[in-house]
Protein backbone atom coordinates (compact mmCIF):
# COMPACT_ATOMS: atom_id res chain seq x y z
CA UNK A 1 0.00 0.00 0.00
CA UNK A 2 1.32 3.28 -1.12
CA UNK A 3 1.99 6.47 1.72
CA UNK A 4 -0.68 8.69 1.35
CA UNK A 5 0.43 12.17 -0.15
CA UNK A 6 1.48 15.14 1.29
CA UNK A 7 -1.26 18.11 0.60
CA UNK A 8 0.75 21.22 -0.15
CA UNK A 9 -0.74 25.02 -0.61
CA UNK A 10 0.55 27.93 -2.02
CA UNK A 11 0.34 31.58 -1.48
CA UNK A 12 1.63 33.35 -4.61
CA UNK A 13 1.24 31.62 -7.59
CA UNK A 14 0.45 34.96 -10.06
CA UNK A 15 4.51 35.95 -9.41
CA UNK A 16 6.67 34.50 -11.61
CA UNK A 17 8.31 32.22 -8.77
CA UNK A 18 5.24 31.00 -6.95
CA UNK A 19 3.94 30.17 -10.52
CA UNK A 20 7.42 28.29 -10.79
CA UNK A 21 6.57 26.24 -8.03
CA UNK A 22 2.78 25.97 -8.36
CA UNK A 23 4.02 24.04 -11.78
CA UNK A 24 6.99 21.87 -9.94
CA UNK A 25 4.06 20.80 -7.59
CA UNK A 26 1.37 19.99 -9.58
CA UNK A 27 3.85 17.14 -11.75
CA UNK A 28 5.75 15.74 -7.92
CA UNK A 29 5.38 12.41 -7.64
CA UNK A 30 4.38 12.21 -3.62
CA UNK A 31 1.78 15.14 -4.34
CA UNK A 32 -1.85 15.88 -3.98
CA UNK A 33 -2.51 18.78 -6.35
CA UNK A 34 -1.18 22.05 -4.61
CA UNK A 35 -3.81 23.87 -2.96
CA UNK A 36 -3.55 27.76 -4.76
CA UNK A 37 -4.21 30.75 -2.50
CA UNK A 38 -4.85 34.54 -3.23
CA UNK A 39 -3.18 36.66 -0.78
CA UNK A 40 -5.59 39.91 -1.73
CA UNK A 41 -9.41 38.44 -3.29
CA UNK A 42 -11.82 40.83 -3.70
CA UNK A 43 -15.16 40.77 -4.69
CA UNK A 44 -16.94 36.90 -5.64
CA UNK A 45 -15.16 36.27 -9.14
CA UNK A 46 -13.86 33.33 -9.38
CA UNK A 47 -10.04 33.11 -10.52
CA UNK A 48 -7.90 30.75 -12.54
CA UNK A 49 -4.01 30.77 -12.59
CA UNK A 50 -4.86 30.71 -16.29
CA UNK A 51 -6.34 33.98 -16.14
CA UNK A 52 -2.63 35.52 -15.44
CA UNK A 53 -1.01 32.87 -16.95
CA UNK A 54 -2.73 31.58 -20.28
CA UNK A 55 -0.04 29.95 -22.40
CA UNK A 56 -1.19 26.70 -19.70
CA UNK A 57 -4.51 26.85 -20.55
CA UNK A 58 -6.21 23.04 -21.84
CA UNK A 59 -4.39 21.52 -18.43
CA UNK A 60 -7.39 22.25 -16.42
CA UNK A 61 -8.90 24.64 -14.21
CA UNK A 62 -6.51 25.46 -11.52
CA UNK A 63 -8.67 27.54 -9.22
CA UNK A 64 -7.23 30.74 -6.75
CA UNK A 65 -8.92 30.68 -3.52
CA UNK A 66 -9.20 32.95 -1.09
CA UNK A 67 -6.96 33.05 1.81
CA UNK A 68 -8.22 31.97 5.37
CA UNK A 69 -6.76 29.75 8.14
CA UNK A 70 -10.13 27.80 8.13
CA UNK A 71 -9.80 27.09 4.36
CA UNK A 72 -5.76 25.29 5.25
CA UNK A 73 -7.50 23.15 7.71
CA UNK A 74 -10.55 22.23 5.90
CA UNK A 75 -7.91 21.24 2.67
CA UNK A 76 -5.72 19.31 5.05
CA UNK A 77 -2.32 21.64 4.42
CA UNK A 78 0.84 19.95 5.97
CA UNK A 79 2.86 22.12 3.91
CA UNK A 80 2.45 25.83 3.12
CA UNK A 81 4.52 27.51 0.66
CA UNK A 82 4.92 31.38 0.71
CA UNK A 83 6.11 33.16 -2.44
CA UNK A 84 4.58 36.21 -0.45
CA UNK A 85 6.16 40.06 -0.10
CA UNK A 86 8.75 39.86 3.11
CA UNK A 87 6.30 41.73 5.02
CA UNK A 88 3.22 39.29 5.12
CA UNK A 89 5.17 36.03 5.66
CA UNK A 90 6.80 38.01 8.88
CA UNK A 91 3.14 38.52 10.04
CA UNK A 92 2.14 34.93 8.81
CA UNK A 93 4.99 32.65 9.94
CA UNK A 94 4.27 32.59 13.52
CA UNK A 95 0.49 31.88 13.28
CA UNK A 96 1.12 28.90 10.92
CA UNK A 97 3.92 27.61 13.38
CA UNK A 98 1.21 27.91 15.99
CA UNK A 99 -1.31 25.99 13.95
CA UNK A 100 1.53 23.16 13.32
CA UNK A 101 1.88 23.89 9.92
CA UNK A 102 5.43 23.04 8.38
CA UNK A 103 6.36 26.15 5.82
CA UNK A 104 8.66 27.26 3.46
CA UNK A 105 8.67 30.43 3.12
CA UNK A 106 10.31 32.20 -0.36
CA UNK A 107 10.67 35.87 0.60
CA UNK A 108 13.68 37.22 2.81
CA UNK A 109 11.26 37.44 6.18
CA UNK A 110 13.09 34.83 7.94
CA UNK A 111 16.89 34.14 6.01
CA UNK A 112 18.86 36.37 8.86
CA UNK A 113 19.69 36.16 12.14
CA UNK A 114 21.75 39.16 13.02
CA UNK A 115 19.42 41.65 13.62
CA UNK A 116 22.01 44.50 11.98
CA UNK A 117 21.34 42.72 8.86
CA UNK A 118 17.61 42.11 9.40
CA UNK A 119 17.25 45.93 9.62
CA UNK A 120 16.98 46.57 5.51
CA UNK A 121 13.74 44.84 5.44
CA UNK A 122 12.65 47.21 7.83
CA UNK A 123 10.22 45.09 9.80
CA UNK A 124 8.00 45.98 12.54
CA UNK A 125 6.35 43.34 13.66
CA UNK A 126 3.22 43.32 15.85
CA UNK A 127 3.95 40.57 18.16
CA UNK A 128 8.39 40.80 18.32
CA UNK A 129 8.52 37.93 20.99
CA UNK A 130 6.40 35.84 18.55
CA UNK A 131 8.65 36.70 15.48
CA UNK A 132 11.84 36.01 17.93
CA UNK A 133 10.33 32.85 18.39
CA UNK A 134 9.71 31.84 14.92
CA UNK A 135 13.32 33.20 14.10
CA UNK A 136 14.49 30.75 15.98
CA UNK A 137 12.63 28.05 14.42
CA UNK A 138 13.91 29.33 10.69
CA UNK A 139 16.93 27.27 9.02
CA UNK A 140 18.12 28.46 6.47
CA UNK A 141 17.57 26.93 3.20
CA UNK A 142 20.52 26.23 1.08
CA UNK A 143 20.53 21.82 1.26
CA UNK A 144 24.14 21.99 0.61
CA UNK A 145 24.71 23.47 3.60
CA UNK A 146 22.33 22.48 6.06
CA UNK A 147 20.97 19.43 4.93
CA UNK A 148 20.83 17.90 8.33
CA UNK A 149 18.53 20.95 9.81
CA UNK A 150 16.58 21.42 7.04
CA UNK A 151 15.18 17.69 7.60
CA UNK A 152 13.95 18.32 11.00
CA UNK A 153 12.66 21.85 10.02
CA UNK A 154 9.40 23.32 10.60
CA UNK A 155 10.40 26.43 9.19
CA UNK A 156 12.55 26.38 6.00
CA UNK A 157 13.88 30.11 4.58
CA UNK A 158 14.11 29.66 1.45
CA UNK A 159 17.43 31.58 0.32
CA UNK A 160 17.95 34.58 -2.16
CA UNK A 161 18.88 33.57 -5.52
CA UNK A 162 22.24 35.96 -5.93
CA UNK A 163 22.95 34.88 -2.12
CA UNK A 164 22.58 31.04 -3.39
CA UNK A 165 24.91 31.76 -6.58
CA UNK A 166 27.62 33.07 -4.64
CA UNK A 167 27.65 31.24 -1.07
CA UNK A 168 27.69 27.86 -3.02
CA UNK A 169 30.77 29.47 -5.22
CA UNK A 170 33.00 30.30 -2.25
CA UNK A 171 31.58 27.96 0.96
CA UNK A 172 34.07 24.83 0.10
CA UNK A 173 37.09 27.23 -0.62
CA UNK A 174 36.16 29.45 2.90
CA UNK A 175 35.90 26.38 5.04
CA UNK A 176 39.09 25.15 3.67
CA UNK A 177 40.51 28.51 4.00
CA UNK A 178 42.44 28.53 0.64
CA UNK A 179 41.03 32.23 0.24
CA UNK A 180 42.98 35.08 2.05
CA UNK A 181 39.83 36.29 3.09
CA UNK A 182 41.92 38.84 4.40
CA UNK A 183 42.20 40.78 0.59
CA UNK A 184 38.58 40.88 0.99
CA UNK A 185 35.94 39.35 -1.76
CA UNK A 186 34.97 41.05 -4.68
CA UNK A 187 30.96 39.37 -5.97
CA UNK A 188 30.06 40.85 -9.38
CA UNK A 189 26.40 39.04 -9.91
CA UNK A 190 23.95 39.65 -13.09
CA UNK A 191 20.05 38.47 -13.22
CA UNK A 192 17.51 38.61 -15.68
CA UNK A 193 14.83 40.79 -15.08
CA UNK A 194 12.36 37.86 -13.56
CA UNK A 195 14.97 38.30 -10.27
CA UNK A 196 13.03 41.91 -9.67
CA UNK A 197 9.50 40.24 -9.34
CA UNK A 198 6.55 40.89 -11.67
CA UNK A 199 5.31 43.73 -10.33
CA UNK A 200 6.78 46.52 -12.98
CA UNK A 201 8.71 49.34 -11.74
CA UNK A 202 10.56 52.13 -14.05
CA UNK A 203 14.01 50.42 -13.57
CA UNK A 204 12.20 46.88 -15.23
CA UNK A 205 10.20 48.62 -17.93
CA UNK A 206 11.32 47.12 -21.12
CA UNK A 207 12.22 50.45 -21.71
CA UNK A 208 15.22 50.66 -19.17
CA UNK A 209 16.00 47.22 -19.27
CA UNK A 210 16.32 46.70 -23.04
CA UNK A 211 19.75 47.13 -24.63
CA UNK A 212 21.08 47.89 -21.27
CA UNK A 213 23.12 46.78 -18.64
CA UNK A 214 22.71 48.89 -14.90
CA UNK A 215 24.05 48.39 -11.30
CA UNK A 216 21.93 48.89 -8.41
CA UNK A 217 21.43 48.58 -4.71
CA UNK A 218 25.36 49.20 -4.42
CA UNK A 219 26.41 48.26 -0.86
CA UNK A 220 22.45 48.34 -0.19
CA UNK A 221 21.33 45.20 -1.86
CA UNK A 222 19.32 42.69 0.53
CA UNK A 223 21.56 39.50 -0.19
CA UNK A 224 24.58 41.40 1.40
CA UNK A 225 23.56 39.96 4.77
CA UNK A 226 22.82 36.14 3.66
CA UNK A 227 26.12 36.45 2.22
CA UNK A 228 28.14 37.60 5.52
CA UNK A 229 26.17 35.09 7.59
CA UNK A 230 26.65 32.12 5.70
CA UNK A 231 29.72 32.22 5.44
CA UNK A 232 30.92 33.81 8.28
CA UNK A 233 32.43 37.16 6.68
CA UNK A 234 33.55 40.53 8.38
CA UNK A 235 31.41 42.93 6.62
CA UNK A 236 34.54 44.83 5.46
CA UNK A 237 35.51 41.53 3.45
CA UNK A 238 32.63 41.65 1.07
CA UNK A 239 31.93 43.74 -1.67
CA UNK A 240 29.07 42.30 -3.79
CA UNK A 241 27.21 44.43 -6.62
CA UNK A 242 24.22 43.34 -8.55
CA UNK A 243 23.30 44.02 -12.47
CA UNK A 244 20.34 43.65 -14.23
CA UNK A 245 20.83 42.07 -17.61
CA UNK A 246 18.19 42.48 -20.57
CA UNK A 247 17.00 38.89 -20.49
CA UNK A 248 14.00 36.92 -18.92
CA UNK A 249 15.75 34.93 -16.75
CA UNK A 250 19.27 33.53 -14.76
CA UNK A 251 22.03 34.36 -13.13
CA UNK A 252 25.63 34.93 -13.68
CA UNK A 253 28.48 35.86 -10.70
CA UNK A 254 31.44 36.37 -11.22
CA UNK A 255 33.41 36.11 -8.23
CA UNK A 256 37.11 37.63 -7.64
CA UNK A 257 39.99 36.72 -4.53
CA UNK A 258 42.95 36.06 -3.81
CA UNK A 259 44.43 32.96 -2.61
CA UNK A 260 46.10 32.48 0.46
CA UNK A 261 49.29 30.40 -1.12
CA UNK A 262 50.46 29.55 -5.07
CA UNK A 263 50.21 25.82 -3.68
CA UNK A 264 46.45 26.18 -2.96
CA UNK A 265 46.12 26.66 -7.04
CA UNK A 266 46.04 23.40 -7.86
CA UNK A 267 43.56 22.21 -5.26
CA UNK A 268 40.75 24.72 -6.16
CA UNK A 269 38.57 22.11 -8.43
CA UNK A 270 39.74 19.59 -6.18
CA UNK A 271 38.23 21.63 -3.39
CA UNK A 272 35.19 21.82 -5.28
CA UNK A 273 34.37 18.51 -6.55
CA UNK A 274 35.54 16.86 -3.07
CA UNK A 275 33.17 19.13 -1.52
CA UNK A 276 30.14 18.87 -3.66
CA UNK A 277 30.61 15.08 -4.44
CA UNK A 278 27.18 12.92 -4.09
CA UNK A 279 25.30 16.58 -4.05
CA UNK A 280 22.07 16.45 -6.72
CA UNK A 281 22.12 20.12 -7.20
CA UNK A 282 25.60 21.71 -8.11
CA UNK A 283 27.99 20.68 -11.07
CA UNK A 284 31.61 21.83 -10.99
CA UNK A 285 33.40 22.75 -14.40
CA UNK A 286 36.52 22.75 -15.55
CA UNK A 287 38.69 26.21 -16.32
CA UNK A 288 38.79 24.94 -19.37
CA UNK A 289 34.70 25.38 -20.02
CA UNK A 290 33.48 27.93 -17.51
CA UNK A 291 29.53 27.80 -16.56
CA UNK A 292 27.20 29.78 -18.78
CA UNK A 293 23.84 30.90 -18.15
CA UNK A 294 22.19 28.94 -20.68
CA UNK A 295 23.43 25.57 -19.23
CA UNK A 296 21.31 26.18 -16.45
CA UNK A 297 18.64 27.43 -17.73
CA UNK A 298 15.05 26.11 -16.49
CA UNK A 299 16.76 23.44 -14.39
CA UNK A 300 17.56 23.70 -10.77
CA UNK A 301 21.29 23.08 -10.66
CA UNK A 302 24.02 25.42 -9.73
CA UNK A 303 26.98 25.50 -12.05
CA UNK A 304 30.70 26.72 -10.85
CA UNK A 305 34.05 26.90 -12.31
CA UNK A 306 37.15 28.34 -11.25
CA UNK A 307 40.38 29.74 -13.17
CA UNK A 308 43.75 30.77 -11.33
CA UNK A 309 46.24 32.95 -12.38
CA UNK A 310 49.36 32.20 -14.01
CA UNK A 311 51.20 32.88 -10.58
CA UNK A 312 48.75 31.32 -8.46
CA UNK A 313 47.69 33.95 -6.55
CA UNK A 314 44.68 35.29 -8.11
CA UNK A 315 41.40 33.40 -7.99
CA UNK A 316 38.46 33.77 -10.21
CA UNK A 317 34.73 31.98 -9.93
CA UNK A 318 31.67 31.75 -12.14
CA UNK A 319 28.76 30.40 -10.98
CA UNK A 320 25.35 30.19 -12.90
CA UNK A 321 22.09 29.15 -12.17
CA UNK A 322 18.32 29.62 -13.04
CA UNK A 323 16.60 32.61 -10.67
CA UNK A 324 13.17 31.11 -11.16
CA UNK A 325 14.83 27.61 -10.32
CA UNK A 326 17.81 27.07 -7.84
CA UNK A 327 17.02 30.51 -6.86
CA UNK A 328 13.48 30.41 -5.95
CA UNK A 329 10.82 27.82 -7.01
CA UNK A 330 13.12 24.79 -7.62
CA UNK A 331 15.17 24.84 -4.37
CA UNK A 332 12.25 24.97 -2.30
CA UNK A 333 11.20 21.85 -3.71
CA UNK A 334 14.32 20.56 -3.10
CA UNK A 335 14.11 21.51 0.66
CA UNK A 336 10.33 20.18 0.75
CA UNK A 337 12.07 16.49 -0.59
CA UNK A 338 15.11 17.02 2.34
CA UNK A 339 12.12 17.93 4.93
CA UNK A 340 9.68 14.55 3.72
CA UNK A 341 12.41 12.10 3.51
CA UNK A 342 12.37 12.14 -0.61
CA UNK A 343 15.46 12.15 -2.82
CA UNK A 344 16.57 15.81 -3.33
CA UNK A 345 15.87 15.06 -6.99
CA UNK A 346 12.45 14.58 -6.97
CA UNK A 347 9.74 16.72 -9.10
CA UNK A 348 12.70 18.17 -10.66
CA UNK A 349 14.14 16.42 -13.31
Amino acid sequence: MSAPKLQTAVVGATGYSGFELACLLYHHPHLRPPVLLQRDSSGDEERFLQDFYPRISGNGSLPLEPFSWTRLAEKGVDLLFLATPHEISREWVPEALRRGLRVVDLSGAWRLKCPQHRQVYRFKDADPDEAAKADSFAVYGLPELHEKDIRDAQLVANPGCYATSIILALAPLVKTSLIALEHGVVCDSKSGVSGAGKEPTSRTHFVEVADNLSAYSVFEHRHTGEIIEQLGLAAPQLTFTPHLLPIPRGILSTIYARLRSPEGARDTEACLRDFYRGKSWVRVFPSTKLPQIQFSLHTNFCDIGACVSPDGERLVLVSCLDNLRKGAAGQAVQNMNLMYGWNEKEGLN
